[in-house]
């Protein structure tokens, strides 16, 4: 079993700093409407264009910065784990995701 995670570690390797960037960018599009409905609630009682100017600064740079500095966090998360287990905790990771989003689909 040891293995066969280590073959599929070699396999994803070459590719975790762009899984990182795909794992943050699914979690921002799962949460996204979240953030953006709070963030919606918030500045509710402000005015129409300071509503608008910090929406559009949460979308452009909230966001990116969400990613850029999201990624190298965690791919440095997964380092933490056994050379053998962190193509493994990529795999666990996506289906988590993938399984969370289509609960609260259904909620």
């Amino acid at each position: 079993m040891v293995e066969i995670l280590a073959q599929l570690t070699r396999w994803l390797a070459p590719y975790f700093s762009q899984m990182s960037l795909m794992l943050i960018a699914t979690l921002l599009v799962v949460f996204g409407d979240l953030i953006n409905n709070y963030v919606k609630q918030v500045l509710r009682p402000c005015h129409f264009i300071i509503r608008v100017s910090l929406f559009v600064l949460l979308c452009a740079f909230g966001y990116g910065a969400l990613t850029l500095y999201g990624a190298p966090l965690v791919l440095h998360l997964v380092r933490f784990f056994p050379g053998y287990l962190q193509g493994a905790v990529f795999v666990s990771a996506f289906i988590a995701i993938g399984v969370f989003a289509e609960r609260r689909r259904y909620i």
